[in-house]
Formats: C-alpha cells, structure tokens, sequence
C-alpha cells in the first residue's frame, strides 16, 4: 500500500475527493478541511494500492501546480478494508510500476555528484589493484561497488518517455565519471610503476581476469540480461537483485583495466577494455529500455485479476 497525503485548493475539493472514490484501490479516506497552512487549502489523506498508483496520479496532476502531493510506502498495514482494497485494483502489488516515483528516482541517479565520483573512482581503483592483483576477489567487490546502473536506467527511462534532456544528462554523468575515475586509478598506477611496485608482468599473468579483456557475444548477452534484471530490480524494488546485477557486468572492471593497461605501456590491451565497457553499456540500455516498453505497455494487463 502507498499512504498520499494531498493539500487540495477548497474549491476543488469535492473534485479531488469524486477522483478518489472512483479510482479502484483507494481506501481510508479522510478530509482536513481548511487544515493546510503552506499551500492554504484542505489536506485529503488516503491508501492506494500500488497498481493504482498511476491512475490516481494521473487524474490529479493538475495538484503539482494547485497545491501538493506526497506519497510514501505503507510498511504495515493491518486492515481488511486495505486488503480488500488490494484485492479490487487490477494487477499485482509486485508488478505495479509507480511511474511517477521511477521519474524521481532515476532524475537524481542522472546528475553528477561528489559522491557518485567518489564511489566510482574507488571502485575502479579496486578493479585495477584486483586486475594487477590477479583477485577475482577484488574484482567482484569493485563491481558491487560501482553506481553506474543508475545512470544507466535513467537512460532507459529517458529513452522510453522521450526526455532527451533526461538521457544527455545521464550520457554525461556516465562519460565524467568513468573518464575521472579512469584518470584517477591512472595516476595512482603510474606512481606504482614509478616506485617499481607494478610493471607488465603484472597484466601479462594475470590469466584469470583475462575475461575483462575477451569482449565477446557473450559479453553482449550477459549485458542484455543484467540490463533487463536490473531495471526489473528496480522497479519491483528488489535490491537483492540488483547486487547480482553488478556482478554480472564488467564495466567497472574493464575501466580499471584500462587505467593500469595505460599506467604500464600495455597498449594493446587499452581498445578491446573500452570495447567491453562500451558493449555492457550498450547491452543495458537497450535490454533496460525493452523491459521498460513491456512493463508499461503489456504488464498491467498480464497481471489483470480475473472478476470473480
């Protein structure tokens, strides 16, 4: 169940209240009249089973100007006319996309921010240290550590509603940060060249992360479905699947390999990194996007309970 609390112009009150009652999932309505000080108005609280959600949103959207929602999860909920009304809104609670919050959600993970930067640079210095290393071990924690899936699915999310502002600006939060973490891990590395701690040898042996390297078509599919697991994850709010949805990318990876390949004159090794970074980019933004189109296009029907 979502709880909204919602402050209502009076004069357009019973508007709002006739809008709720007709929505199917809406219970524990209650009105405030003349409650609101700051926008001045009558506060109209309610549940709303998630698979309502976008209805209820969409025939009250003329409040983002008029005057307020807020929205927040229902982590308990012990009623029966709650469950019922879960029961009377079409679909299913796991399934439900609120379309609204997914738009919030993915415009924050769209900017650049320190701690964006600082998470992805750290991450890639671990990916390096675990290429030259030979530790997969360390590979795996810098790739649960890195946060670029978020700005992977504002693309996919950019790409579905066709805010191409919305996709530049998660284009540009992916290219700054991997190029400053790259730079970063880069100059660390270079200095451990200097001091004699690292040299080619370290990448020439290090046979069992060789698979940074191999793009391949199994490197496209994998991406494919991390790209359709995540933005699954995130819509469902599965976190637990999200994490192996970092594992099973190499983007993290691929730039610390880049970084060091640079560091230690293996240039060879330098375009087939960019190359896998680019293909697990590529795979989950396309994947990501699909699985977007579908959930908003054919989920809501698929998951229609039948009348009985």
């Amino acid at each position: 169940m979502l709880h909204l609390r919602l402050i209502v112009p009076s004069a357009r009150t019973a508007e709002a209240v006739e809008v709720l009652e007709g929505c199917p999932g809406v219970t524990n309505l209650v009105v405030l009249s003349g409650a609101a000080r700051e926008p001045v108005g009558d506060v109209i609280l309610c549940d709303a089973a998630r698979e309502s959600a976008n209805e209820v949103l969409g025939k009250l959207k003329w409040l983002e100007e008029e005057g307020s929602i807020a929205v927040e999860q229902v982590d308990l909920s012990l009623s029966k006319v709650a469950e019922a009304a879960i029961e009377e809104a079409p679909g299913d609670p796991d399934d439900a996309v609120v379309w609204e919050d997914l738009g919030q959600k993915v415009q924050s993970e769209s900017r650049v921010t320190w701690a964006y930067l600082a998470f992805l640079a750290i991450a890639t210095q671990l990916a390096g240290i675990g290429v030259l290393q030979n530790s997969p071990i360390l590979i795996v924690g810098a790739m649960v550590l890195g946060p670029e899936f978020g700005a992977v699915t504002a693309i996919c999310f950019g790409l579905l509603q066709r805010r191409w502002h919305l996709v530049v600006t998660a284009l540009r939060t992916l290219v700054i940060g991997f190029l400053l973490a790259i730079a970063i891990t880069y100059a660390c590395a270079l200095v451990s060249y200097w001091l004699g701690w690292i040299d080619i040898g370290n990448l020439t042996s290090n046979k069992e992360v060789q698979f940074i390297v191999k793009p391949d078509r199994w490197s496209f599919i994998v991406a494919l479905l991390a790209g359709a697991a995540g933005v699954l994850s995130i819509t469902a709010g599965k976190s637990s699947a999200l994490v192996g949805v970092f594992i099973s990318v190499t983007t993290v990876p691929a730039a610390g390999y880049v970084a060091v390949a640079m560091a230690v004159s293996d240039w060879k090794e330098v375009p087939p990194s960019v190359s896998q970074l680019g293909i697990n980019i590529l795979g989950m933004v396309i994947s990501g996007t699909v699985t977007l189109t579908v959930q908003r296009k054919f989920w809501p029907q698929v998951g229609r309970r039948s009348s009985v």
